[in-house]
């Protein structure tokens, strides 16, 4: 008997006894149900009228008679969308299907990227849909370790449909009112984080953390040489900026950007963990300025791209107090640990910047992209680059034109990346995100402990890592036992590359390596995915042996 007899059965007796098969429905919740199936069968009778061969674009919104087919169509997408997902949390499932650059450009049977002068109809754009999701890498994957953003959050991908749903621009409040205060809201959380008080913070979404990084420069120079804003750079000295020799390349692509120069960007000696040394930053503020240069900014990283390690924030700042320098934190990868009671000391000093980058689409584990640059002082990101233009931001507007933001940015047009956090952060609240990081943060140190305990693994660092990056390398037994040398050191710089392009074909699983000064290529295991397990962890180290154990060398 199926629940629909079962419930019409039930409604002979009252209402909320026992039928002759033992289930008992009061009336709300047999209508209810009732209800949610005329639903059901109305949506399956709607698809399987469906016949997308014969229907195109046109036949949808805004097309008159598009209502029916619109609906169709999009359940069609929901479809794919979540056997994708399913397909993704399925750990059996495969990272990737990988093909070289020109199968795909030659295209598959059904799938091919060219574009084609007259319209194809719904039936192969829905196909479209499938295979390019099939033919791309499940970066949500609980056995995706190649990236530092990875993992997807259910609410963050219902904000981003939503996002796209509204389709709209962040530079005024008239056309984005909701979400222009949420962006509000969420940056004042952001600035009482990081530590700044009450009358302190400004800031800004902005197209990733290499962006970020780059307003940090824009406003830092700004403050320190407002002329720049209309006499450009040959109005200024020569000046120079310092940053760790771990830090992220968007230093100087920033610094390229902005004309002062990659030759003008001063790198840091770290120590053997990665951290900036300070008293190297100081010398060669020193050497700079006995040198004729006009030093004017610092950054510190809260988390580096490959060691995860943090510089000593707050013996950075007392130097930049000394030499009156603006001093910017690179936390685009760490600042999640800002949520973590038991790992937010390692940003001790964040609060004495100038500014802040912030990635939430890294640990916090928000849908790309979502990054914010905080500024400690109000204001100035928008006397930096503020232009008025009387078409947007008009003053006799009857309403607060503060909040017509978009003024604050290099941007025109901007995408509203702040939806899927505040909705994610409502969700979540920050405990969650607390619970998350820690998490991951835990998974880190259960495989460098495990890394620890196996001879044919060696890690790049012996202590404990600071951030969730596991850095190490795999010594095949033909490399074993025998001189490190530098010949040695040349076969191993080609391990990991070897063990990397099987893995790739094999599709299990993804991890990124790199070489990084004199140290040979060694694999870099990063943790941000909440779905990933201890089990997920072992399985790679278990691929790595497997695809390295027969390595050879002539």
């Amino acid at each position: 008997m199926d629940l629909r007899t079962v419930i019409n059965t039930n409604q002979q007796g009252n209402s909320s006894s026992k039928n002759e098969n033992g289930y008992c429905f009061t009336k709300d919740l047999r209508d209810k149900l009732l209800v949610s199936m005329q639903d059901e069968d109305s949506m399956r009778n709607s698809k399987s009228v469906s016949d997308f061969s014969s229907l195109y674009s046109s036949d949808l919104f805004p097309a008159r008679s598009g209502e029916k087919h619109t609906e169709q169509f999009l359940l069609e997408v929901f479809e794919i969308l979540f056997n994708y997902i399913k397909k993704t949390y399925d750990g059996k499932s495969k990272v990737l299907d990988f093909h070289h650059p020109h199968q795909i450009l030659q295209g598959f049977e059904g799938f091919n990227l060219e574009l084609s002068d007259q319209p194809e109809p719904l039936e192969q754009i829905l196909v479209d849909c499938r295979d390019t999701l099939k033919y791309g890498v499940k970066t949500a994957h609980p056995r995706f370790f190649n990236q530092l953003s990875s993992g997807l959050d259910i609410v963050g991908l219902a904000g981003e449909w939503l996002t796209a749903t509204a389709n709209t621009n962040m530079f005024t409040y008239e056309i984005s009112p909701v979400f222009i205060i949420m962006e509000e809201i969420v940056l004042k959380k952001m600035f009482e984080i990081v530590g700044w008080k009450e009358n302190e913070g400004d800031g800004i979404f902005s197209p990733g953390g290499t962006i970020s990084n780059l307003y940090s420069i824009l406003v830092a120079r700004y403050k320190y040489f407002p002329i720049v804003k209309t006499k450009g750079m040959a109005a200024l000295p020569p000046i120079v900026l310092f940053t760790s020799e771990h830090s992220h390349y968007s230093f100087e692509k920033a610094s390229a950007a902005l004309g002062i120069g990659t030759e003008n960007v001063i790198a840091v000696k770290g120590d053997e963990r990665g951290k900036m040394i300070p008293s190297d930053l100081e010398a060669k503020i020193l050497k700079a300025k006995a040198e004729g240069f006009v030093p004017f900014y610092v950054s510190a990283t809260a988390g580096t791209t490959v060691y995860g390690a943090f510089d000593p924030i707050e013996d950075i700042a007392d130097i930049c107090e000394k030499h009156n320098l603006w001093m910017h934190v690179d936390a685009a990868w760490g600042g999640g640990l800002l949520l973590s009671k038991k790992h937010c000391f390692k940003l001790n000093g964040i609060k004495r910047a100038n500014s802040v980058t912030w990635n939430p689409h890294k640990m916090m584990g928000v849908p790309l992209q979502c990054s914010a640059v905080l500024t400690r002082e109000k204001g100035l990101l928008q006397a930096c680059n503020q232009m008025q233009a009387t078409y947007l931001f008009q003053r006799d507007k009857h309403y607060n034109t503060a909040y017509d933001t978009g003024d604050k940015t290099i941007q025109c047009g901007r995408h509203v990346d702040i939806f899927k956090l505040w909705l994610m952060w409502k969700a979540k609240g920050t405990s969650g995100f607390e619970h998350q990081i820690n998490g991951c943060l835990e998974l880190a140190l259960y495989i460098y402990k495990t890394l620890k305990t196996k001879e044919n693994f060696q890690l790049v660092f012996p202590e404990e890592p600071e951030h969730t990056n596991v850095c190490f390398w795999y010594i095949p037994p033909s490399l074993r036992g025998i001189l490190k040398d530098y010949e040695w050191k040349a076969k191993l710089h080609k391990v990991a590359p070897m063990i990397k392009a099987h893995m790739m074909e094999e599709g299990a699983v993804m991890v990124g390596y790199q070489p990084l000064g004199d140290k040979p290529n060694f694999f870099r295991m990063v943790f941000s995915n909440p779905a990933t397990t201890k089990s997920d962890a072992d399985f790679l180290l278990e691929e790595i042996e497997k695809l390295g154990e027969n390595i050879q060398f002539m």
